[in-house]
């Protein structure tokens, strides 16, 4: 009894320390959103997790998740700093799951972590070089090719522009250039394969537009080569060697004889073509001749050097055999000079070049008396012989006053006398003398010839031009025209060779602005009319100058008056004049001007006339005053309506000089308007017909007219007086002349030509705004109409190919009318469509007025969108005169949409992560999988893949291409079609990293779409082995529920890769079962066992787990090499020794405390309540001793609250938390904040049992709260061992 009572006060104190650990508040997370730079570094802060505690008690942080290997928490202040290097393009947000504790509670939350862009991707081009073919002849501004390249990162920091950084070789700078925003290269100067270079390398870099988010904004590039080849083309002309040419031949030399090769190559070095040589042009023609394909110049003809010169000039002419670029022959030329070499055959000879060179022997010059120098007399001695010297010598009476030079010569020389005796050249003395110049061949001289010179003396000027007086005073009117000569003054000089030969000139040179002199004349004239003001200056004083034939001056001074005349024009005061007058009252203005003139004279005194004009005879002015006044009565409606009652007259002023001068001023005068016209209709009576039943219907207009001119005046409005009986009104509006009054039927009236009133008899008056009136009798007659509806013809249905263009009409609406004259206009009521099979408004086609049915322009039709369309229209008849002028019903177009193959296959987003393992790295394994659809129709829309380039990406990022390890395989599910990547060899699991897979889908058409997948290839070291207490065939039942389990408990991707079974107990019929598997985040990280053991440890996904029969998780250790079998041996021989130490120790020790256990057992087998209960059972667990009693005795022991089921501190740990040694127990770690034992109840389990189980376990916990605590499962532990 006092033991009952132990228990029951036991079991009081556990619950109330339950109730005390419950009453405590949990925490709470109160943000569960963090951004973070993905730039961060290993061990930089990332955020704080904010969570905040009622009781404010120190917490706790752990993370947890796939995303949780990342981050490091300090588990005392929730400082969440990087562990792993985040990646925002492989995942931009991360979920984490946080736990918050305070020691007695926890919470679980999850975090999103939104990982903020930092530019830390390159931009990578899309090709791995650009290297092109360009004709040197390529146009400036061509397109050569165009680069791209992607940059990973978003914003600013995506985008890529493009630059030239090197060109090589550096002489290309600037030959091409690129745009920045699309990397289209383009050509921006000429190629010249040969001058400029064969080929250039350009250094293209792709650059970012820079970012960064924890580090300082950079820029990221990455640079390509482009080699670009020029092509050579055939666009140079052919080129000589050598030049220029020389070659000398001699005179009569023999036909045949070679005198020189001229050679010419094709500057275009990849083509060199072969020449062709001519003689293009000759000096004197059939001299020479030329081998046309050696360039061999030779004598052709006889030479003469005398006759053909000391050169002969050719043109040689060589020419490419094929045609250039242009479609012709290329060629070039050059000239050179032959020189004919000479043989002395000929005497010398005198020549007189003055015009041509002919031979003479009479020549003349002639000399200045008195003075020294050369005689020139056009003579030229010549030897036509090319190496000929020849002396001259003179001889006559006057050979000692001259000499002759020169006295030798080689070449043709002119010829010139030196005067040695100036004195003897007196022209008052001798006036000619004869001399004979003797030209001699020095190498022969008997060959000569004799010229005979005569020589005249010529007079010298020695006198200056004289005046026969010293001044002359001359006047002119002021303004005088130019030209007008005031006097003709002449010098005289006594020289006969300045006879008429003496000119004149004004001085100084400012004097020639307004007077001037004839040079040969002397006459003296006016230069400038305007500039002679008389007012400005009244006197000039100026030299004449006269000059002989050499220059010798004589002067005079001429003084000049302007004489006053009537030049200034009377000026008005003011621009305009403005006055305003009503109409039939008088007005008065009086106009001012004034003249420059001397006042008091005829010239200043001004007088005002009024120029003749439309109405300038109603006006008088007085001529003296210059009053302006009206001479009749100004009625505005007398004046030109488009004047607006204006007046414009001009006044002009004159003054009595000579000539009168005069000026002018315009005068306006305002006629303002008064109302004194009354309304009057254009015609005395008007007549109109209508037709019946048109409400609204215009039935005539009615004309009036105010001659009053202002609208103030003559504004009209008409009204019906009589005769309307409510049935018409009338609307005034202006008209050309005038107002118009529109009579129509009231808008609420229908005539009736059946009733009574056939014909109306309608009074309206017109009035303006003061009041006066006319009137106007209007008959109106009604008039009868027609009334048909026109209808529809049926239409049949019609077909459009989707995405068609054409512009001709794609259906017509036909209708009938049976009016005979009738106007059918057809209007689009609507456009509907059948689009993903339901029915909505659309705009795919328009409806002209003659009914035809077209494309509209703006829209394009698809068939995967919408597959038929439907036009309704009305049709209406434009002379319907009553009635509906419409159908009754609408018509009807039905469209059929047909498909064409225009969409390419689109591929199906799958989140699920591609791995390879060393069980799936074998040929012709499935790695991976694809499905894609086509919204095409038909034959269309069936989709092949395949795979098109697989690279491999190491852990550096570092990617490069590899061989095609896969292959697609195709197979159809319904509508979608999937593609099944299998391994086509074995593939290497020494690498780390992943493959990247382009596969792409081709529907029949050709078109395609691609696709990039990341298989990762994950080390055998990650496999987990995951242990289930069921048979295999229950596990492949359960195997999409257990897959779903992990993967939610892990947030990872489960790749299974074995599943086997193993049997526990053959006897007891026990089986187990173990999957195999890998567990692999979307990133690529693989999860280890640890990893996975944490994840699964969650009390959530356990319970889920357990009850789909999961048991342990057994971590897969590594088979390592075997090393050195002599030391393995030893160090067994070593352990084996150990091992039975340790046997026979633990053996003594169990044995003594088996039988303490024992002896407990016994004792508590006598404290039984009564002997009836009993029934069989083991005494001790484990055991095969029994007793009378169904439950464990053990439970029914005195026991203190601080011991654990009556054992001592001498007892072990096995003895304090099993009651079953014996048997195998499967250990799981639960979570450390609580404590509990599990067992696997049978159906006959007692609620009793279990709240001793409870009991036990937190005794258990008092009496070691420092240490682990762990649960245990025994397959083959039930109530009856107990």
């Amino acid at each position: 009894m006092l033991s009952d009572m132990g228990g029951i006060t036991g079991v009081i104190l556990l619950l109330s320390l339950v109730c005390l650990i419950k009453a405590n508040n949990s925490p709470t997370i109160t943000t569960f959103v963090y951004n973070v730079c993905e730039d961060l570094k290993i061990g930089d802060l990332a955020f704080n997790i904010e969570a905040t505690d009622d009781e404010g008690d120190p917490l706790n942080y752990e993370l947890s998740g796939s995303n949780a290997p990342y981050f490091d928490v300090n588990a005392a202040t929730g400082a969440v700093t990087v562990k792993i290097p985040l990646d925002r393009e492989s995942m931009n947000v991360m979920p984490l799951r946080v736990t918050v504790s305070d020691g007695s509670s926890a919470i679980s939350g999850d975090l999103n972590i939104i990982l903020m862009d930092a530019n830390d991707n390159r931009p990578i081009f899309a090709e791995a070089s650009y290297d092109i073919p360009v004709p040197e002849n390529t146009a400036v501004g061509s397109s050569l090719f165009k680069v791209s390249a992607n940059d990973a990162d978003t914003g600013a920091a995506g985008v890529v522009t493009y630059s030239i950084k090197v060109v090589t070789p550096s002489n290309g700078d600037g030959f091409f250039t690129i745009v920045s925003t699309t990397g289209e290269v383009k050509l921006n100067r000429e190629l010249n394969y040969n001058t400029l270079g064969t080929f250039y390398r350009l250094q293209i870099t792709a650059t970012d537009g820079g970012g960064g988010c924890s580090k300082t904004p950079t820029s990221l590039s990455s640079n390509i080569f482009s080699i670009i080849t020029v092509v050579d083309v055939p666009d140079l002309d052919p080129q000589f060697l050598g030049t220029p040419y020389t070659g000398s031949v001699l005179e009569h030399e023999d036909v045949g004889h070679s005198v020189l090769q001229v050679s010419a190559f094709d500057p275009d070095t990849g083509v060199s073509d072969v020449m062709i040589y001519t003689i293009e042009e000759s000096k004197d023609s059939g001299l020479f001749d030329i081998s046309s394909s050696t360039g061999i110049i030779s004598v052709k003809g006889e030479i003469d050097r005398e006759v053909v010169g000391d050169t002969v000039t050719l043109t040689v002419k060589a020419t490419e055999t094929n045609n250039n670029i242009d479609g012709v022959k290329a060629s070039t030329t050059t000239t050179f000079d032959i020189s004919i070499q000479d043989i002395n055959d000929h005497i010398p000879e005198f020549y007189n070049c003055a015009e041509t060179c002919v031979v003479a022997s009479q020549f003349t010059g002639e000399v200045l008396e008195h003075s020294l120098g050369s005689i020139s007399f056009d003579m030229t001695v010549r030897d036509l012989d090319r190496n000929s010297r020849t002396q001259l010598i003179l001889e006559g009476v006057d050979k000692d006053v001259f000499s002759v030079e020169p006295s030798f010569t080689t070449v043709d020389t002119v010829v010139q006398l030196l005067v040695r005796q100036t004195e003897k050249l007196d022209y008052e003395k001798v006036q000619q003398m004869i001399l004979n110049v003797v030209a001699v061949d020095e190498e022969n001289t008997a060959s000569r010839s004799t010229a005979t010179v005569t020589i005249n003396i010529r007079d010298a000027n020695d006198n200056s031009p004289t005046f026969p007086e010293d001044s002359y005073k001359l006047s002119v009117p002021e303004h005088s025209l130019a030209n007008t000569v005031l006097e003709t003054i002449t010098a005289e000089d006594p020289d006969t060779m300045d006879e008429g030969k003496i000119t004149y000139r004004l001085l100084p040179e400012n004097i020639l602005q307004y007077f001037d002199v004839e040079a040969n004349t002397g006459k003296i004239y006016v230069k400038s009319s305007v500039l002679l003001d008389r007012e400005l200056r009244s006197l000039y004083t100026a030299t004449l100058q006269a000059l002989d034939s050499e220059g010798k001056p004589g002067t005079t001074v001429l003084e000049i008056t302007l004489t006053d005349i009537n030049d200034k024009t009377p000026v008005m005061n003011r621009e305009s004049y403005l006055e305003f007058v009503e109409e039939g009252k008088d007005v008065q203005v009086k106009i001012e001007a004034t003249d420059g003139d001397e006042p008091d004279t005829v010239n200043s005194k001004i007088e005002y006339f009024m120029n003749p004009s439309t109405y300038s005879s109603s006006f008088t002015i007085d001529r003296d005053t210059g009053i302006l006044s009206n001479s009749k009565v100004l009625d505005r409606e007398a004046l030109d309506p488009e004047l607006n009652g204006r007046i414009l007259l001009t006044v002009v002023a004159t003054d009595q000089g000579d000539p009168q001068l005069s000026s002018s001023v315009p005068v306006t005068i305002s006629v303002e308007d008064v109302n004194d016209n009354q309304p009057k209709f254009k015609s005395p009576s008007y007549k109109f017909s209508v037709k019946e039943g048109q409400k609204g219907a215009l039935v005539g207009s009615v004309y009036a007219e105010d001659l009053d001119q202002s609208s103030n005046f003559n504004r009209i409005s008409f009204r019906i007086i009589d005769g309307g009986f409510g049935s018409f009104i009338v609307q005034s509006s202006p008209d050309t002349e005038g107002y118009r009054g529109d009579i129509s039927v009231d808008p609420d009236i229908e005539l009736d030509y059946e009733s009574s009133r056939k014909r109306f008899s309608l009074k309206v008056e017109a009035l303006d705004l003061g009041n006066e009136k006319d009137e106007v009798v209007v008959e109106v007659n009604v008039v009868d109409v027609n009334d048909e509806r026109p209808e529809f013809d049926p239409i049949v249905p019609l077909n459009v190919k989707e995405n068609t263009t054409i512009t001709e009409p794609v259906g017509k609406f036909t209708a009938q009318d049976k009016d005979g004259n009738h106007s059918l206009v057809y209007e689009l009521e609507s456009v509907s469509c059948r689009c993903n099979g339901s029915w909505d408004t659309c705009r795919f086609f328009t409806l002209n007025p003659a009914g035809e049915v077209r494309l509209n322009p703006d829209y394009v039709l698809d068939f995967e969108v919408c597959d038929q369309a439907l036009v309704e229209a009305q049709v209406v008849d434009k002379y319907t005169e009553k009635g509906e002028n419409n159908s009754a019903t609408l018509g009807q177009m039905v469209i059929n949409i047909e498909d064409i193959n225009d969409n390419a296959p689109e591929f199906i987003y799958s989140d699920t992560v591609y791995v390879v393992v060393a069980e799936t790295a074998s040929t012709g394994t499935s790695v991976a999988r694809v499905t894609a659809s086509d919204r095409d129709s038909g034959s269309n829309r069936e989709i092949d893949f395949e795979v098109t380039l697989v690279q491999f990406e190491n852990n550096k990022n570092e990617t490069s291409d590899r061989k095609l390890l896969f292959e697609a395989v195709t197979t159809q599910q319904q509508d979608t079609f999937i593609g099944i990547i299998q391994s086509t060899e074995s593939l290497d699991m020494t690498v780390q990293g992943r493959y990247v897979v382009t596969v792409r889908a081709t529907d029949k058409g050709g078109l395609y779409t691609d696709t990039v997948l990341k298989i990762f290839n994950i080390d055998e070291n990650f496999k987990v082995e995951l242990e289930f207490g069921i048979s295999e065939v229950e596990v492949q039942n359960k195997l999409f529920q257990i897959t779903r389990a992990l993967e939610r408990a892990t947030d990872a991707f489960v790749k299974i890769v074995a599943i086997r079974s193993e049997i526990v107990s053959e006897s007891r019929n026990i089986e187990k079962t173990v999957i195999v598997a890998y567990f692999v985040y979307s990133n690529g990280v693989p999860l280890s066992t640890s990893d996975v053991d944490k994840g699964l440890a969650d009390p959530e996904h356990f319970e889920e787990l357990k009850a789909l029969g999961l048991n342990t998780i057994t971590e897969v250790t590594e088979t390592e090499d075997p090393g050195d079998p002599v030391k393995f041996v030893l160090l067994g021989i070593v352990g084996g020794l150990a091992l039975v130490m340790i046997v026979l120790t633990t053996s003594l020790l169990c044995t003594r405390r088996n039988y303490r256990r024992k002896l407990k057992a016994a004792e508590a087998m006598k404290s039984t309540v009564n002997a009836d209960n009993q029934k069989g059972g083991p005494v001790v667990p484990g055991t095969n001793k029994y007793t009378m009693e169904g439950a464990n005795p053990v439970l029914n022991l005195h026991y203190e609250t601080a011991i654990s089921l009556d054992l001592d501190e001498e007892s072990s740990d096995v003895d304090k938390v099993s009651l079953n040694s014996l048997d195998n127990s499967d250990f799981i770690n639960i979570d450390s904040g609580s404590v509990s034992m599990k067992e696997k109840k049978g159906g006959d389990d007692s609620s009793e049992d279990g709240e001793a189980f409870d009991a036990l376990a937190q005794l258990g916990k008092n009496k070691s709260a420092n240490k682990s605590d762990v649960g245990f499962i025994n397959p083959v532990f039930d109530t009856t061992d107990l």
